[in-house]
């Protein structure tokens, strides 16, 4: 067993700076995870076995971005018992609006939680992931805590600094 609690899926190398801002927040969050590219179409054996072999590695959570037909998160949920958070990419020329709808519009009895299109959605794929993580881990219901409250002290000092520039 491997210390990885998230595992970070990529259908390209590409989509690797969207997808570090999910890494990112697991870092902040001290939630251990790994990132790896494979694709749902040219690598799906190498997603078939990543997908079945997560959970003996430790993984309780997989989160998966991809652009174009954006299939690589429903393959993988299709393939495992853990929850898959998808993560529509913006790399075809609909701006992410066709990855957003082959994520979301799983069939019955093989769900993927989706989220935004982006950066945003990576973050929030990870604040997902700890939650669901949270249900059994006390210190990372904590961190998620303490995280809320830094975003929350943030928005009031900004606003106090505004207020005070008028």
């Amino acid at each position: 067993m491997t210390d990885e609690q998230v595992l970070i899926v990529m259908g390209s190398i590409s989509d690797r700076e969207v997808m570090e801002a999910a890494k990112k927040t697991l870092d902040g969050l001290k939630i251990s995870s790994r990132m790896r590219v494979a694709s749902a179409h040219r690598t799906p054996e190498m997603v078939d076995e990543m997908a079945k072999t997560a959970r003996d590695r430790g993984v309780r959570v997989i989160i998966a971005g991809a652009g174009y037909a954006a299939h690589l998160a429903g393959v993988i949920a299709s393939k495992t018992t853990l929850p898959v958070i998808g993560v529509p990419l913006a790399s075809s020329d609909l701006l992410g609006v066709d990855s957003l709808l082959s994520t979301v519009q799983m069939p019955p009895g093989i769900p993927v939680a989706t989220v935004g299109i982006g950066k945003a959605g990576a973050k929030n794929a990870a604040i997902l992931a700890a939650q669901i993580i949270a249900v059994t881990d006390e210190r990372v219901r904590k961190a998620l805590e303490a995280q809320r409250a830094e975003t929350k002290d943030a928005v009031l000092l900004a606003d106090r600094d505004l207020m005070q520039s008028e």
